[in-house]
């Protein structure tokens, strides 16, 4: 595929520009791994490769022999930092092949994380879609996928969201979802323990009655970006609007899945697409919308979200599985944005979201790490409580994704055992 010309290489950030590599001594291999290691961590753990391009964004292209030699090199040079190499896409140059690699950290301590709330009108297919993404169970068009991710009765009866649950969606080192490979692809804690990257879903309400739950989920939990659904049988309707105004005024990249384009007729959902497109074109909203027909958008999409002028727009069915190949796709590559490492060296601090009473163990608090990092036998002070004060608590153990590890880090979703702290004592919006 003929690609256009990049725009010129950056010193920041975590794209590379590589012409070639051919028969690199010893010090050029170093120092190819630790420019790596720069653009991944300026990637958050991923990086982009653009092999066969100029530093001006030339796409010169490369012979077989060429390319075969510089993805050895290259190779050679990730396993050095422990990381891998996939291929995201190839396209033709002025002179041969050119190749785009995705380079992702190897898990170490924990995956690479990104935080996707899931907006949407009421019936929108929301809850369906989290679930064919993590389960690979496409939907019987009567409920079985939504069924098998609700938290109560009552949502299952009702078809409606009303409370916050989060869902995992886990890719390996070079892009394999780890959820199907697994006896239960929604185990939480199986997805965690087996993936380099995780997405994780934050199923939201659409009803106008949850509103003020929905904007708890959004606000609460510092996203990286919103997947908002529109269904195509419906149009940008209801609780849409304002979901879609909330990504506005946070300032939070949003992508756009249209959903059940099975249930209506080509032309129906042309229109509901035209009436997107013209919402997010209006002044003061000023988006640039990209609608995925192929894997190029997909990859354009991606590097370019954290402008936030950007939004993608997908054509999905969950009953078919039409255009869920290329939303994997755009999950995978899709980058962490926010740097949460830079909040590493400061004290740790969480807001309580929900408490529970864990019989043998006591007081259980949890919500997303803010800064810092905590570590079981730290002490920690807890409150205000009703008389303004804070009291010193001890952390007895740490669950992250329903592991149990010895610390956890700003970014995670963390539960915190407590001692010296009583289940009624300890209220929702208290500080850690």
């Amino acid at each position: 595929m003929k690609w256009r010309k990049l725009s010129r290489e950056k010193e920041e950030g975590n794209v590379e520009y590589k012409l070639k590599i051919i028969k690199p001594n010893k010090e050029r291999i170093e120092k190819l791994a630790s420019q790596m290691r720069y653009r991944l961590r300026e990637g958050g753990g991923e990086a982009i490769y653009e092999i066969g391009v100029a530093d001006d964004g030339t796409l010169i292209g490369l012979s077989e022999e060429e390319i075969r030699e510089t993805l050895q090199w290259l190779q050679m040079a990730a396993e050095k930092i422990g990381a891998k190499i996939s291929i995201l896409r190839e396209g033709r140059g002025r002179k041969g092949k050119v190749l785009e690699l995705l380079v992702r950290m190897v898990k170490e301590d924990f995956p690479i994380y990104v935080m996707i709330p899931v907006l949407g009108n009421v019936d929108s297919g929301k809850s369906t879609l989290i679930s064919v993404l993590c389960s690979g169970e496409l939907d019987d068009g009567n409920g079985l996928a939504r069924s098998k991710v609700v938290r109560f009765l009552h949502e299952l009866k009702s078809g409606r969201t009303s409370s916050i649950s989060s869902h995992f969606l886990g890719f390996d080192e070079i892009g394999n979802i780890v959820n199907y490979n697994l006896a239960t692809p929604l185990d939480e804690a199986e997805v965690f323990l087996n993936s380099s990257k995780l997405v994780c879903f934050v199923d939201l309400g659409g009803h106008e009655r949850y509103l003020r739950t929905t904007l708890k989920g959004v606000t609460g939990r510092s996203p990286d970006y919103v997947m908002l659904c529109v269904a195509a049988n419906a149009g940008l309707i209801g609780t849409a609007k304002e979901h879609l105004g909330i990504t506005i005024v946070l300032k939070i990249p949003a992508f756009i899945v249209i959903t059940k384009i099975d249930m209506v007729p080509m032309e129906i959902t042309s229109r509901v697409i035209d009436e997107v497109v013209k919402i997010l074109k209006k002044p003061g909203i000023n988006k640039i919308p990209i609608i995925i027909n192929e894997i190029d958008d997909v990859i354009v999409a991606a590097r370019n979200m954290t402008s936030r002028r950007i939004v993608p727009i997908f054509l999905v069915s969950n009953t078919t599985g039409e255009g869920l190949e290329l939303l994997r796709i755009f999950l995978n590559v899709l980058p962490p944005r926010l740097k949460w490492e830079e909040k590493l060296d400061k004290p740790f601090k969480m807001y309580v979201e929900e408490k529970f009473n864990v019989r043998g163990v006591g007081t259980v608090i949890s919500g997303l790490a803010l800064q810092g990092e905590v570590k079981v036998d730290d002490y920690m002070q807890l409150g205000p409580f009703r008389d303004g004060s804070f009291r010193l608590v001890k952390i007895r153990s740490i669950h992250v994704n329903r592991v149990n590890v010895d610390k956890a880090v700003a970014g995670q979703e963390v539960c915190l055992a407590l001692r010296n702290a009583s289940y009624d004592e300890v209220e929702k919006g208290m500080c850690i």
